[in-house]
């Protein structure tokens, strides 16, 4: 408090001009905080039941949902680049967790001689194959010096024929993969907490798990400081002593990890799931990266603000939702939302610049 008065007084003492480019910036800096909090209220307003606690409830759901993939593509931006094969790691990683955990006597199985696989078997499998196609990622990127928007392009259509010849297999046909098994579906939809007779979802708890670990990885780890510097300035980091080529590929490697993540989460949840699924998820991950103020100019983020872009978009689309806005016309305000939300970014680098 007493910094707070100390701070507001010396403010007061300013020149006239100083307090106007102070103001100006911090309006620039919190521009899409401000928006988005008027828009709160005017939701609000018109329809009360949107900050109900069903209605927070399914918001931190949804939001806990995409998360792990808003946080392995926020690396990739933090290193000026990006990662479009997101969401097909999502889909491919979905449907093998879906077709492996099927429930046994379920009459459309995948594998119908594959027994339902142990949880402890499956998880890591699905970690491991987003792992790799991160891997890919990242040493395309690194060894050839390619930018990663067209590296992470080609191996988006590399995972997605993939996932397609993947779902031809056994009985499957190219149909969708349900009926999974039910201790897997307990595992991440269930619920033991359950305030005012409303049920928080499992994968809410464990998306939590995951943004302490990635908190933890990026502030407190040799491998967190050396992608912000690497992001900042990759001749000044590699002068340093910093392997360059090795942490870009560690970094989209540990992305790929996150989307296997959120595939495993994302098969459970949906409960029904085909080609379709994961598509333009990195979109919206990448939206909430930027909204959350992870800048494409490099080297810049934090967690915090992943999950508060996350947040914030959740309730921008359950918001959306509310005021009764056709499902095709918010893709357009998803677009507009990106396009600002990249602007001002650029217009604050530039100022500080």
């Amino acid at each position: 408090m007493v910094n707070l008065k100390k701070r507001f007084v010396d403010f007061r003492a300013l020149p006239t001009e100083e307090k106007w480019r102070r103001g100006k910036g911090f309006l620039l800096d919190n521009l899409l905080y401000i928006l988005l909090g008027a828009s709160i209220v005017g939701i609000q307003i018109y329809d009360p039941r949107f900050l109900s606690l069903s209605s927070v409830v399914n918001i931190l759901s949804l939001s806990a949902a995409n998360l792990p993939i808003a946080l392995g593509i926020a690396g990739c931006i933090i290193l000026t680049g990006t990662d479009l094969s997101a969401g097909r790691i999502v889909g491919l990683t979905a449907c093998i967790a879906a077709s492996l955990l099927q429930a046994s006597g379920y009459a459309g199985k995948m594998f119908p001689g594959l027994g339902t696989l142990p949880l402890a078997v499956v998880f890591p499998a699905v970690l491991l194959v987003g792992g790799l196609v991160g891997l890919v990622n990242g040493f395309c990127t690194a060894k050839f010096n390619l930018h990663p928007f067209i590296v992470t392009l080609a191996t988006q259509l590399i995972t997605y024929g993939a996932l397609l010849i993947y779902l031809m297999q056994g009985t499957g046909n190219g149909q969708s993969i349900s009926g999974l098994d039910a201790r897997y579906t307990s595992f991440i939809t269930g619920s033991i907490i359950r305030p005012f007779g409303v049920a928080i979802p499992n994968y809410v708890f464990y998306a939590i798990g995951i943004t302490v670990i990635m908190w933890f990885v990026w502030n407190k780890t040799v491998f967190g400081k050396n992608m912000f510097a690497v992001g900042s300035n990759p001749e000044a980091a590699n002068v340093s002593g910093v392997n360059v080529k090795r942490t870009i590929i560690g970094v989209f490697t540990l992305a790929g990890v996150l989307y296997a993540v959120t595939g495993f989460i994302e098969a459970a949840r949906i409960g029904s799931n085909s080609a379709s699924t994961g598509l333009n998820y990195e979109l919206d991950a990448i939206a909430a990266c930027v909204i959350g103020g992870v800048s494409f100019v490099g080297g810049i983020g934090k967690i915090r603000g992943v999950i508060l872009g996350v947040l914030l978009q959740r309730i921008i689309f359950v918001g959306l939702t509310f005021l009764g806005i056709d499902s095709n016309m918010q893709y357009i305000i998803k677009g507009i939302i990106i396009l600002a939300a990249c602007a001002i970014d650029m217009r604050k680098y530039l100022v500080k610049k």
